[in-house]
């Protein structure tokens, strides 16, 4: 009875009953959404369709038999009166909706966890950038001021060669000089 198989036949088995009471699919429908859940007339009308536990891997537990055994089982509600089959299909069915609220709730936790490390490696990868920017402004900074004084140097030593040029040719001129 942990199949969807088995789940479909057993709500037929009930539908059936219910139905004899004058219960109908849109008072299922009706009871559904009482309860906070959707689903559409059309699929309470293809799960009820005859052969339907034949093809019942289409069918979602979650969205689509879950709701209808909510309301057809009363699955909060383990009576006396219920025959086995049906008790032990209800403690199934609760134990399985109590199971996916727990992993729902599991996944919140962890997707708050994963939101938190994204924001955390988000900021420490920001402060990386805001190190590494900092680091390439004093590099250039460094580059300018080497930049300015090679070309200061560089200017010095052509003054020099100027210089050095004007009093070599100062002295080849020179009229005192003595030549060897």
């Amino acid at each position: 009875m942990t199949n969807s198989r088995d789940v479909i036949i057993r709500l037929k088995a009930v539908w059936n009953e219910k139905k004899a009471q004058g219960l109908q699919q849109s008072d299922i429908l009706r009871m559904i959404e009482e309860n906070g859940d959707y689903l559409s007339k059309s699929s309470i009308s293809r799960v009820f369709a005859d052969g339907s536990e034949d093809d019942s891997d289409r069918f979602s537990y979650e969205n689509t038999l879950r709701p209808i055994a909510k309301v057809l089982l009363d699955m909060e509600n383990i009576e006396d009166t219920d025959d086995m089959d049906t008790k032990a299909l209800k403690a199934l069915l609760k134990y399985k909706l109590e199971r996916i609220e727990d992993l729902e709730m599991q996944i919140e936790r962890l997707e708050t966890a994963l939101d938190k490390e994204k924001i955390k490696s988000h900021e420490k990868l920001e402060m990386e950038r805001a190190q590494i920017r900092t680091s390439i402004d004093f590099l250039k900074n460094q580059i300018e001021l080497k930049d300015k004084r090679m070309d200061q140097l560089l200017e010095a030593v052509f003054m020099k060669d100027q210089q050095s040029k004007q009093m070599l040719d100062r002295f080849i001129k020179c009229d005192k000089c003595t030549r060897e």
